[in-house]
């Protein structure tokens, strides 16, 4: 696939799907990478804040502990992980020379043991999620991405970015039956041909279309791949920005103002584990609660 030179810093324009791309151009080292010495220690600003980077493998790459504790400190691990996890990030973990040296550029603390590296591109899409709004690029309105995945027998199609305009949006157009899909429903269509070979699917996971639906192009040019990145984010858990605690505000039965039940009295069983997680302190707070049968 190719694309056509960029008009601006927020416009990409891909031209028609072809297999006429350069792949020297793709080859060449970017500028700057040929420096970058193995564990070089650095400092990448990401939305004004400085993050420290290190060279794993000849790439820059930020600690996404730091990223989780600064940026995103207002969410929580569960939901930085699954957002990780569809947007297809994949952690690198570092050795324990790379971590002692991530100690002593004050990313981690003492006490950690292990920690996972991501890049710069992928720190600011996961960023972007939280903390912006995931526009859909500018594609021309016939454009298709030519994509495929591997579930079961497989199967190819064309990913229109035009019609994907909900989560649900019949967008994949297969290539062997022209029916339309959603993207999750497409990763459980395929067709057996004469070539393919059978891959156990995973578990019922709707959601999980954006790890195996791929671009079909083994080496798609960076313009193509950001593009494509870009479609996937869409529609990925919405770019909700948690409301921080108004001053002031004095909730009636704090920490445990955020937990849910429907049930009006709790059980002995349930106050012990309660004031086993938030500790000693809380347990007036709870024997009250469950005396006034507060619903949380």
């Amino acid at each position: 696939m190719a694309s056509s030179p960029l008009p601006g810093p927020n416009d990409i324009l891909l031209a028609s799907p072809s297999s006429a791309f350069q792949p020297d151009a793709l080859s060449q080292p970017r500028p700057g990478h040929a420096n970058l010495k193995p564990n070089q220690v650095g400092q990448v600003i990401l939305y004004g804040i400085p993050i420290v980077s290190l060279v794993i493998d000849g790439q820059e790459r930020l600690c996404l502990a730091q990223i989780s504790n600064t940026l995103l400190k207002n969410f929580s691990y569960n939901e930085i992980h699954n957002r990780r996890v569809a947007l297809g990030i994949t952690c690198v973990q570092c050795t324990p020379v790379q971590l002692e040296i991530l100690r002593r550029a004050g990313a981690m603390p003492i006490s950690s043991r292990r920690c996972g590296m991501i890049t710069k591109r992928e720190a600011e899409r996961l960023c972007k999620s939280f903390l912006g709004e995931n526009r859909p690029p500018k594609l021309p309105d016939n454009f298709a991405f030519d994509v495929s995945h591997e579930c079961a027998w497989g199967c190819r199609g064309s990913f229109i970015p035009a019609r994907y305009n909900s989560s649900r949006a019949k967008c994949i157009k297969c290539s062997y039956c022209n029916m339309y899909f959603s993207p999750n429903k497409f990763i459980f269509h395929s067709h057996r041909t004469p070539d393919a070979k059978y891959t156990q699917p995973d578990a019922a996971n709707f959601n999980s279309w954006r790890r195996h639906l791929k671009l079909t192009d083994k080496s798609p040019q960076d313009e193509l791949v950001f593009a494509w990145e870009d479609v996937k984010a869409m529609f990925n858990g919405g770019s909700r920005k948690r409301a921080l605690p108004q001053p002031g505000a004095h909730p009636a039965c704090h920490p445990l103002s955020s937990i849910r039940t429907r049930s009006t009295a709790f059980s002995s069983q349930t106050l012990m584990l309660l004031e086993e997680i938030f500790g000693e302190k809380d347990q007036g707070n709870c024997a009250r609660a469950n005396e006034e049968n507060i619903w949380f």
